[in-house]
């Protein structure tokens, strides 16, 4: 009955975008499921009225002009629904984006007595608790188009300008609208398009506050970049190099236009004729005709769906938890094929997590194969991460995942074949760093920032890495940077910003210090690691161990007093060349500002890849960097955390927070592969 009534729903919304005219570009969509106000259980009243007011959204009127206040029920099961439509939608436009809309929220904030959803052209919000009128910080989003402006000087100078212009005339606009749109010209042939809007239910104040607020989380964010969207409860800003909105607003009725519904009315559209009535005769006709379709499409794919289940082999259905990665699922017999049943002349090297082997796949391939030891602690925990995680990330800076096999009693990963192993082999080592020119190691520098870009915004998911350090940066025969080792990430949703554990894993030195005393981890957590490991790759030395002379101390230490006395020649390695000095500082300051202590001051990837990329930028003062007051640090978590690299493989194992060996000390050698 589940999975009938889930194949009702996906064919309803799959209907709503067919008959409803959406555009490709509604299919975009933020949610946040609020967990604060709790959940609501299926079929209960709550529900029922929920689903009262998601219905209505079809067939309203045009009294309320793009915004509704809509509540049904009574407390405690009362449900408030704020709704807005962008200023230049008529009103079909409106009904269908909003519908659409507050379905897929339905859907995947399932139980949630409180969430907010943002689609290209509306907002849908409800809650348990009255919401009209109140300015409210959160959930929020910040979404950047990842492309570059031509002259950002002169881009944000025209988009700030025109920003504000917009703020001011929306936050001016009357209780029945508050929208802007206009563009403005940057340099030659460039032009920057962009909209504001809060609901109305807010004063002229509080947009302005809102909207101002808005602006301020864009200029850290999307600076730079050709287009930027931020979204919050009671506004949205945007802005593009592409006209998307309609320049000619729906206007609104003059002179006398009705009010807008107070605060804690219900709106019920039931009206029996007329325009704004219910719907018309020949558009029910088609809702019908379409009804009587789906259920026939539906019943045929509940038919195949049960054949094919049918086929499945039982074993995979007790691991549901990885049933979507199916296809990538390869028999044990071929795995041991393909390594010669795990011969030692196969073998890369062991860890924590087990060995690693060189295989060759029957078409010719050459794999990295990750047996996993039963012995392994954590072994179910992070197979199913990785399997879950690789399986949807498909960047040219991460290690590509091929596919697994998980029989009986064993687990296999298996990973595309990396022929220079880890950067640590290179950086670390007094002979080969010297294969590391600058040129190199810029690239190397640039393809990491744009790996971690990747898996903080530009995926599907917001990925966490958690253990991002040397031995996890893998390179291949060009020495290209792919990030490996996603058994300790952590997924996000897109609404999702930061998260907290009691199980503290990764790598001191590495560790930023909210996640290694609090266990507060976010995308700022990867900044700091990278911010760490790009003064390595500067250095060549590692960052507990930094020697200068006969002194040795903390690689954060040593590059602020150094940057500090004006003196960060000290921190470069010596076998670089002098033609790259000026870039090399630049890249000594970036890092400097990922690793400060105030979370809300270290940039973002974003921020990181666009300054790695344009010097006429000019940065900001770094503050001091978390740790700094420590002269040496010799304490490494790498001893009781799980890395499971394949190309550098730590005798590591799970156990509680506490100061163990050196950093990075690691029981495995491997030879070139």
């Amino acid at each position: 009955m589940g999975s009938s009534t889930f194949l009702l729903f996906s064919y309803a919304v799959l209907l709503s975008l067919t008959t409803l005219n959406l555009s490709d570009d509604d299919v975009y969509f933020e949610h946040n499921c609020s967990e604060i106000r709790g959940n609501y259980t299926a079929n209960s009243t709550y529900q029922a009225n929920l689903n009262s007011i998601i219905s209505q959204f079809s067939s309203l009127t045009e009294i309320n002009y793009g915004f509704f206040n809509l509540s049904a029920g009574v407390s405690p099961d009362k449900v408030n629904v704020i709704a807005l439509c962008r200023g230049d939608l008529d009103q079909d436009q409106c009904n269908n984006c909003l519908n659409y809309t507050a379905t897929k929220l339905e859907r995947f904030c399932p139980s949630n007595k409180e969430a907010t959803a943002w689609s290209e052209l509306c907002l849908v919000r409800y809650a348990n608790r009255d919401i009209y009128g109140k300015l409210e910080n959160d959930p929020r989003e910040c979404k950047n188009n990842p492309k570059n402006a031509s002259n950002p000087d002169q881009f944000n100078q025209a988009l700030s300008e025109l920003l504000n212009a917009l703020n001011s005339k929306a936050a001016a606009g009357g209780p029945l609208r508050k929208y802007a749109a206009g563009n403005a010209t940057a340099g030659n042939l460039q032009t920057i398009f962009a909209t504001a809007q809060c609901t109305p239910d807010l004063d002229e104040g509080n947009c302005t506050t809102c909207l101002t607020y808005a602006m301020g989380v864009l200029r850290s964010c999307c600076y730079g970049w050709k287009g930027c969207r931020v979204l919050r409860p009671n506004c949205v800003l945007r802005f593009e190099s592409n006209l998307f909105y309609s320049q000619i607003a729906v206007p609104l009725p003059s002179p006398s236009p009705p009010p807008p519904p107070s605060p804690t009315a219900s709106s019920s559209p039931t009206s029996k004729g007329g325009k704004g009535s219910g719907l018309s005769a020949k558009r029910y006709l088609i809702i019908v005709i379409a009804s009587v379709v789906g259920i026939l499409i539906l019943i045929i794919i509940s038919i195949c769906i049960f054949m094919r289940r049918r086929k499945t082999p039982k074993k995979f259905e007790t691991k549901d938890e990885i049933t979507g990665a199916e296809s990538l699922q390869i028999d044990f017999d071929s795995v041991l094929a393909a390594t010669n049943n795990f011969s030692d002349a196969n073998k890369l090297g062991q860890g924590g997590f087990g060995a690693v082997y060189k295989g060759q796949l029957p078409n010719g391939q050459e794999v990295a194969v990750k047996r996993l030891s039963r012995e392994s602690q954590q072994g179910d925990l992070e197979f199913k991460n990785e399997v879950l995680l690789l399986a949807k990330l498909q960047h040219r800076n991460l290690v590509r995942f091929l596919g697994f096999s998980l029989e009986e009693h064993e687990k296999i990963l298996i990973y595309e074949f990396v022929p220079n192993r880890s950067l640590d082999h290179f950086i670390f080592d007094r002979i080969k760093r010297a294969q590391l020119d600058w040129e190199t190691r810029y690239k190397i520098i640039g393809g990491i920032a744009r790996g971690l870009l990747y898996l903080h915004e530009d995926s599907r998911l917001r990925i966490i890495h958690r253990d991002l350090k040397a031995s996890n940066i893998l390179l291949d025969a060009d020495m290209t940077p792919k990030i490996s080792d996603f058994g300790m990430a952590r997924l996000f949703g897109q609404d999702e910003t930061q998260g907290s554990t009691i199980r503290i894993v990764g790598t001191y030195g590495y560790m930023a210090p909210e996640y290694a005393i609090h266990g507060h981890f976010s995308v700022k957590s990867d900044v700091f690691s990278f911010g760490v490991l790009l003064l390595e790759i500067i250095s060549g030395q590692k960052n507990n161990c930094f020697r200068h002379g006969e002194n040795n101390e903390y690689i954060l230490n040593f590059a602020w007093k150094n940057w500090r006395e004006g003196t960060a020649l000290n921190v470069i390695d010596p076998t670089l060349s002098d033609g790259s000095r000026n870039e090399t500082m630049r890249c000594i300051h970036i890092a400097l500002l990922c690793v400060q202590e105030n979370v809300a001051r270290r940039p973002t990837m974003a921020s990181v890849v666009f300054m790695l990329n344009s010097f006429s930028t000019t940065l900001p003062v770094p503050s001091q960097p978390a740790f700094c007051t420590q002269s040496n640090i010799e304490t490494d978590m790498s001893s009781s955390l799980a890395t499971n690299s394949w190309a550098s493989e730590s005798n590591n194992s799970n156990m509680e927070l506490r100061p163990s060996s050196l950093n990075e000390v690691s029981v495995t050698e491997l030879s070139p592969r």
